[in-house]
């Protein structure tokens, strides 16, 4: 048997599906690899917000479900949070680091670089006298802008310069321990079809329970509080044996509000992620929503 992973074609991606790649080899399985181009990559001159959910996976989605692949390879905090029918979660791999970190340190600028609009509002909520510039592109070429202007530097996941052993070839690398990260960052997860019972066995079987535990908190928390719209949401959660800690919070767009969440519960369990939005909701966050709502639709 041969299975074929679909995957982006930047070098991040292409490590994901290398590391599935050898995982399957590994157990006595044949792979292919399938470099399929999404939107996300496509479309370099827009802002993520408005391009809506599912653009660095849709392509790949549609691959699946046309059986030209057998499974997508996908950075899990990119993946909506419900999948088109037919398709479903095989698998997540053991997590890797999912903090956010600072690359470039020039104390001497009020300029940061990030095209996400959840590490802008949480950094304008800590730093309200800074200016925000758009950052798109693949984990090169944003190093390439950061390393080339006079930013105070460029907001990056820890992973992804760690996956590309980049960590240590840029200048200055700040981890921002403060700064919650989005919900699933760090942890790559394979999708694949109903239907398909022999190759879900093999697949399944590189599933790491703890992070999929974590990871399914986080996404339940992200899709009870966004309503089908993108807004400033972070969300992590600890998993450790039978135990979880979570942090989440939910911010204004221009980060003036903040409402944060943290949360013990001594029986982890996916739906604790549904019941902490309906909370955070409660605190105020609904007001935050509605106004995120209303700005989105007020720039139609």
């Amino acid at each position: 048997m041969t299975i074929r992973i679909g995957t982006r074609g930047s070098n991040l991606a292409l490590f994901q599906a290398q590391t599935v790649s050898k995982a399957l080899r590994s157990v006595g399985v044949d792979v292919e690899v399938c470099i399929i181009q999404t939107k996300g990559d496509q479309i370099q001159d827009r802002p993520l917000q408005s391009m809506g959910t599912g653009i660095f996976t849709k392509a790949l989605d549609d691959a699946l479900i046309a059986g030209e692949v057998d499974v997508a390879v996908h950075s899990m905090k990119d993946v909506p949070t419900q999948l088109l029918p037919p398709l479903e979660t095989w698998a997540v791999l053991e997590r890797a680091n999912h903090h956010d970190v600072l690359v470039g340190n020039d104390v001497d600028s009020n300029i940061l670089a990030t095209g996400s609009i959840r590490r802008k509002a949480q950094w304008l909520h800590r730093f309200p006298h800074h200016q925000i510039v758009g950052l798109r592109g693949n984990v090169e070429t944003r190093l390439a802008r950061v390393a080339n202007n006079p930013w105070r530097g460029g907001v990056f996941a820890a992973a992804g310069l760690e996956r590309l052993q980049l960590r240590d070839k840029v200048r200055e690398v700040v981890d921002l321990d403060w700064m919650i990260a989005a919900p699933a960052q760090g942890a790559i997860v394979i999708i694949g079809r109903e239907g398909k019972q022999e190759i879900k066995k093999l697949v399944a079987s590189l599933n790491h329970a703890p992070s999929q535990l974590a990871t399914s908190i986080e996404r339940a928390f992200l899709f009870g509080l966004e309503g089908g719209c993108s807004a400033p949401i972070g969300a992590y959660a600890k998993v450790e044996g039978e135990k979880v800690e979570f942090t989440g919070c939910l911010h204004a767009l221009d980060g003036s509000k903040e409402i944060r969440i943290e949360r013990k519960d001594a029986h982890a369990r996916s739906e604790l992620g549904s019941l902490w939005a309906e909370e955070l909701l409660n605190m105020g966050g609904r007001a935050i929503m509605d106004a995120i709502k209303s700005s989105e639709h007020g720039s139609d």
